[in-house]
């Protein structure tokens, strides 16, 4: 990348103003294209030919406030703000589900994913899967969904209704809902390129072919996958530019792995700030070159003079990531996570808002008046009735969960208070918080959190929010909201039995972690009275999940275990912070005993306050431990709690 900071707002301020331009005289054109249409008699192909256009961009793993049009003041995309420009920016879009498979699922069936039985981003998978059920067996707490693995043909697809329309349809990118007979050209899509089952690019550098998830497609060595594809769907847009078309551009960008074009890795590594927490530089570069295939797509709908009749979507399927496991970080080499989602708590994968939480631009020439803003409840089954509506389509025979929004985007109007969100998996892992069997709901201003079989009684908890006061929930108001949490329970149960929603619950073969959990990349189980901590990349890791109460000052922690194979040393990290992140500054390491068998390892260590969370690495490149018990206890003074295993 050659452009300055001031080159690039020079260029973007061009840019809006040659927009501005271009709509006013497609506005213009369209009114008198319209008189012209109820004075002149015309042939069917020409009335067909006029029907509005739709080109449906999903970003993968793009945060709610990602894009400059949303206030990054560190990523660099202005063909996405010159978008934002010419149709409303939504600032309250939510997904159907913190994942992947699922959203689109929603997208293309107008159905809620706790419906359908995708409610994982599974789709891949080898198995063929259509049966909704929990998991039979588990090394969490709770027994987790088994999720369906395929968009069955059972359901019709916004692209079939579109398709018998008299539309042509086209799919480039990421489809994530299954490999043939499942794929996109099962679903209604004339066209799929590259006609990929994967879920995301894969290797290390796949963003870059050659592109081993796209073996029948012709490569360039070292294209960038999102300029091909932009290139193929402008190709099949100038193919059926007479035609009504409903072209689906499913971006792999912005999922990992994370890899960007060196030149604009390079500029954002030079311009980041330490102090703003949207930082790392290949996310940045992820996001410009989708924001280049954004601007390839819209620069030629303008040229080929069919901008005025085409109605733009540009969504995400899941919020962004703000989290990596210490193992992923040192692998890329980052010093941030991808991106960072705040004020929203949470990210992809999470029941939190930033999970859910994502940008949502719609563009309808003639109808959406441009650069508007609007604070309307909208989630992603809602496109598949406004879309129809929109365009004059006739709805399917099949139900609909998702509501259409075209009141809320001609006239103001909003539509929808309330958002459900199932997320049947994860596995309470305090480290990325959110990341478990749960359901929520968002009534008006309230949003109340259903985390599943969670308590120490095995009964579910509860957590309430108020998102217009405190966007980030951090403050809960369940005790102090009782009515209100009743309410939205409520409301949560009669979901529950609508959909008929796979309900997580207590792993009755889960014995004596109640407290500790293994994080991801490890397992954790138990036999005979002792627990097996295994970690192929030879860091076992356990999360003390819930500290005792008033365990602050001088400690002591003592565990009896074994390490079978080599181990270099153990860490002992704490923290005292509700966020549960950990410290370099709280950690304590200590040798692991060279002698085979059973050894007792005795730990001191002061906090200043209430600690809130442990994690204990029972053995750098141990690829297996065994603990027999786990002791905290005041220095040279009483237990404060035992886990025996």
């Amino acid at each position: 990348m050659t452009n300055s900071p001031n080159d690039m707002k020079r260029k973007r301020d061009q840019e809006g103003t040659a927009l501005s331009r271009c709509l006013t005289f497609g506005l213009f054109c369209g009114a008198i294209g319209s008189l012209l249409a109820t004075a002149c008699p015309v042939h069917a192909g020409q009335v067909l030919a006029q029907k509005p256009n739709v080109i449906f961009i999903l970003a993968d793993d793009v945060g709610a406030y990602d894009l400059g049009c949303y206030g990054s003041a560190f990523h660099d995309t202005p063909n996405i703000n010159s978008l934002a420009a010419r149709g409303v920016r939504l600032t309250q879009a939510y997904t159907n589900n913190p994942s992947c498979s699922p959203t689109r699922s929603s997208i293309l069936t107008g159905l809620h994913p706790a419906r359908i039985g995708i409610t994982d981003p599974s789709c891949h998978f080898p198995t063929v899967n259509f049966k909704k059920g929990l998991l039979p067996t588990s090394e969490e707490k709770v027994l987790p969904a088994n999720g369906v693995t395929r968009l069955d043909t059972r359901y019709t697809t916004l692209a079939e209704v579109l398709r018998d329309s008299g539309y042509r349809t086209g799919h480039f990118g990421k489809w994530h809902l299954g490999a043939k007979p499942y794929s996109a050209l099962e679903h209604g899509f004339e066209s799929d390129w590259p006609n990929t089952a994967a879920a995301g690019p894969g290797g290390p550098t796949s963003y870059f072919s050659p592109w081993l998830y796209a073996p029948n497609v012709k490569q360039v060595p070292g294209e960038h996958i999102e300029d091909r594809m932009a290139q193929e769907a402008v190709a099949w847009m100038r193919e059926h530019k007479d035609e009504p078309f409903f072209l689906n551009y499913w971006a792999f960008s912005v999922h990992g792995p994370w890899v960007g074009k060196p030149d604009y890795v390079n500029w954002f590594s030079k311009i980041a700030d330490p102090n703003n927490p949207q930082r790392n530089p290949v996310h940045a570069a992820m996001l410009r070159s989708l924001d280049d295939a954004v601007g390839t797509l819209v620069r030629n709908l303008e040229e080929l003079g069919i901008a005025d009749r085409t109605v733009i979507v540009f969504y995400s399927d899941n919020g962004g990531t703000d989290f990596l496991d210490r193992d992923t970080m040192m692998q890329y080499g980052f010093s941030s996570p991808p991106t960072h989602n705040g004020p929203l708590r949470g990210g992809k994968g999470t029941i939190y808002e930033g999970g859910t939480r994502v940008p949502g631009i719609v563009v309808w020439p003639g109808v959406i008046k441009p650069g508007t803003t609007s604070g309307a409840m909208f989630q992603s089954m809602d496109f598949y009735p406004t879309l129809l509506e929109m365009l004059g389509a006739p709805a399917p025979a099949q139900p609909i969960d998702g509501i259409s929004q075209v009141k809320a985007l001609r006239d103001g109007v909003e539509v929808r208070d309330t958002v459900f969100c199932h997320w049947p998996h994860g596995g309470g892992n305090d480290i990325n918080p959110g990341w478990a069997p749960s359901t929520s709901v968002r009534k008006g201003d309230f949003k109340l959190i259903r985390f599943f079989a969670d308590n120490e009684d095995a009964s579910d908890r509860l957590e309430l929010y108020d998102l217009s006061s405190d966007p980030g929930e951090t403050v809960n108001l369940v005790n102090q909201a009782p009515r209100i949490t009743r309410r939205l329970n409520g409301l949560i149960d009669g979901f529950l039995r609508d959909t008929d929603a796979v309900l997580p619950k207590s792993n009755p073969n889960w014995r004596g972690f109640k407290d500790w959990q293994a994080t991801q990349g490890t397992a954790l189980t138990s036999n005979a009275g002792l627990a097996t901590v295994t970690n192929e990349k030879g860091r076992p890791m356990l999360h003390l999940r819930n500290a005792p109460e008033k365990t602050g000052g001088k400690l002591t922690l003592k565990i009896q275990m074994r390490t079978l194979g080599p181990a270099d040393r153990g860490i002992l990290y704490w923290s005292t912070s509700t966020s549960a992140e950990r410290s370099k500054n709280r950690k304590i390491e200590f040798p692991i005993n060279k002698v085979p068998g059973w050894h007792v390892y005795s730990l001191d260590f002061t906090t200043r306050s209430q600690i809130k969370s442990l994690w204990l690495v029972s053995g750098i490149d141990a690829k297996e431990v065994r603990i027999d018990w786990i002791r905290l206890s005041r220095q040279n003074g009483p237990l404060v709690k035992a886990w025996e295993f």
